[in-house]
């Protein structure tokens, strides 16, 4: 498991996301309108819509602000939004790789921001292409292990088009193609099999392990700060950090 998927698990465990309802709402709605935008509004063919729709949902969003998301996007809203896709690489503290998705109405003003945010940490923003090799866009299920055999996971998984299972620290982590990720959603809800997270996310190829906590520390403060930017909507980093450090700085 990347040791970002692990410290995302962490934070929701002890209700860190939900402390921050209101702007995970808003970036949720932005995923939705440019979904709609860009592939049309009907998530049955257009998977990313159907994603983000299914992000929302696991995050209870309202299913009024989902369907005036896709409208929206869809132009039939009443203030169609122009959010434009732009991601941003860079280094954080001990060369770990940091991939930044996001969605903005001005991108002035978001590179500057990240840019600060970058340099406020002791990180570094990179040129276009510099870390975007070592990572690949692929279909990942977080499953609690003490919540499911493995090979009845293995088989429900399989079932579904899933690549692989594997087993790190607490979680089972379900990969697969992403155009495959509903069917295997679908295939583990069908076996009665409850999962943490289903997202499209970028797993790294490689990884750079940080071991003492206050390094730890301070390469999670420059992963936080550009998180709890409004335009950032996801945030990749090659990381790996043990759970029991993990927790530890979490706590």
């Amino acid at each position: 498991m990347s040791g970002h998927s692990k410290w995302h698990s962490i934070r929701r465990q002890k209700g860190a996301v939900d402390a921050k309802r209101g702007q995970l709402f808003s970036k949720l709605t932005r995923a939705i309108i440019v979904a709609a935008r860009e592939g049309g509004p009907d998530p049955a063919a257009n998977l990313a819509l159907a994603n983000a729709i299914e992000k929302a949902r696991e995050s209870s969003m309202p299913k009024d602000n989902i369907e005036r998301a896709i409208a929206r996007g869809s132009g039939a809203g009443a203030d169609g939004a122009a959010y434009d896709r732009v991601t941003y690489e860079g280094y954080g503290p001990n060369g770990v790789a940091i991939f930044v998705e996001a969605l903005t109405d001005n991108r002035n003003r978001t590179a500057a921001d990240i840019r600060h945010t970058f340099a406020k940490n002791d990180g570094n923003l990179g040129e276009s292409g510099s870390v975007a090799w070592l990572f690949e866009r692929r279909g990942v299920v977080m499953v609690p292990a003490d919540s499911v055999s493995e090979d009845d996971l293995m088989l429900a998984a399989t079932e579904g088009g899933a690549d692989d299972v594997d087993l790190d620290g607490s979680s089972y982590q379900v990969t697969s193609a992403p155009d495959d990720l509903p069917a295997v959603r679908d295939a583990l809800t069908a076996a009665g099999i409850a999962f943490d997270s289903a997202d499209l996310t970028m797993l790294p190829k490689t990884t750079v392990e940080i071991a003492d906590e206050s390094a730890a520390k301070k390469l999670l403060r420059l992963v936080d700060a550009l998180e709890e930017n409004d335009d950032v909507q996801d945030v990749y980093a090659n990381f790996d950090i043990p759970e029991r450090v993990l927790e530890a700085v979490a706590s």
